[in-house]
């Protein structure tokens, strides 16, 4: 997806199974557009099956946003909000390497917030996050029926409870 607007800005979130992050990321207002994929995994593009069996790339969602509209820091608070920041390659009952949670940045200015938001939520935890932060190495979209998937799926699977896809104000 390409966005032309000059307040356009893009931030990669691993959280666990993308369906559900990608459905709760698309409700914010300033939210452009998502687009779910794989990444930080080996320079191939991987298919659902090969991640399945451990490719290394992460279930990640691309996140188009107007920093006009929201804020990277506003887009992690929700984004911390629904992960669980302590867990291993696991969310939910979702378990494996793909499944780990990350912030992959392409912009290097956007890393003193991402930051500064990291630091908090360790504080608040008590304990080193297990929250890769690193600068997006890949990123590869998943297949189609992916794509929204629990709009096209309303009864799949998700760690993320039903009641957090009502906070946004699109």
């Amino acid at each position: 997806m390409t966005v032309n607007n000059e307040n356009a800005k893009t931030i990669y979130l691993a959280g666990g199974c993308f369906w559900g992050m990608q459905k709760f990321l698309d409700q914010f207002d300033g939210v452009l557009g998502t687009e779910v994929g794989y990444a930080n995994g080996p320079d191939r593009a991987p298919s659902y099956e090969d991640v399945c069996a451990s490719s290394g790339h992460a279930e990640t969602v691309k996140v188009d946003y107007d920093e006009s509209r929201i804020t990277l820091t506003e887009l992690l608070n929700y984004y911390f909000m629904v992960i669980d920041p302590l867990s291993i390659n696991r969310q939910g009952a979702d378990i494996g390497i793909q499944y780990r949670t990350g912030i992959y940045y392409t912009d290097d200015s956007q890393l003193p917030e991402i930051e500064t938001v990291y630091k908090r939520e360790e504080e608040k935890a008590g304990a080193p996050l297990e929250v890769q932060l690193e600068p997006l190495k890949n990123f590869f979209s998943a297949e189609e029926y992916h794509q929204k998937y629990l709009e096209k799926n309303p009864g799949g699977y998700c760690h993320i409870p039903q009641k957090y896809y009502q906070l946004g104000k699109k």
